[in-house]
């Protein structure tokens, strides 16, 4: 029987329901957000704030988020071995207010961080699949009573392989970043992220790691 390649199944990413979801983020599509926030869409610099990773992982996001902000405060529900604190985002009371809130959570719970990082910060970004956007549920949910501010979609393939960083290999998923600001009713604005990766990727993004 041969595999089925459909569009749509390649971009499926299955996970158990228990799973850490355990796919690092290429530093240099952390910069991307930022590339595009500030240098093509004229926002502020965030130098002078604070930014929450609540999914920090082994810390490959944390670290071009120190390029740009001022403190950064990192954590997970699991110990990767990068001294983060250990920690339940989305137990216990909400956490002290941050400015920002940036991370790539888990799929399954992609949702439930960013109805909780809106709680406690005044901006959310989050880096999803694309078909993130999809659902009629989420959209009843969340897209229709907070709305993001933008939709940021990748034009290249960031690619993520599970428990591994590495600057090589190939993928059928799609990413894009979610923006919300706080407050903000008004319509969603979409995006592309021109091609990048060449220009923010940096030789030592990777040492170590691999």
């Amino acid at each position: 029987m041969s595999q089925n390649r459909s569009s749509a199944v390649m971009q499926q990413r299955f996970e158990p329901t228990d799973s850490l979801d355990d796919f690092p983020t290429p530093p240099w599509a952390t910069r991307a957000l930022f590339d595009q926030l500030i240098g093509r869409h004229g926002w502020l610099d965030p130098s002078d704030q604070s930014v929450r990773e609540p999914a920090a992982n082994r810390g490959h996001m944390v670290r071009p988020l120190t390029e740009i902000f001022r403190r950064v405060e990192a954590s997970d529900i699991h110990d990767y071995g990068a001294g983060f604190p250990v920690r339940d985002y989305l137990a216990g009371p909400v956490p002290e207010r941050t400015d920002w809130t940036v991370t790539n959570p888990p799929f399954r719970l992609a949702e439930k961080f960013v109805a909780r990082a809106l709680e406690c910060s005044d901006v959310v970004a989050v880096l999803v699949r694309s078909a993130f956007l999809e659902s009629v549920g989420r959209y009843n949910t969340l897209f229709r009573v907070r709305p993001p501010k933008m939709v940021l979609q990748f034009t290249e393939r960031v690619v993520m392989h599970r428990g591994l960083l590495s600057p090589n290999g190939s993928t059928a998923t799609a990413y894009c970043w979610i923006v919300w600001v706080r407050p903000y009713l008004g319509p969603t604005e979409l995006a592309w992220i021109p091609p990048c990766r060449k220009r923010l990727e940096r030789a030592d993004d990777y040492e170590g790691w691999s």
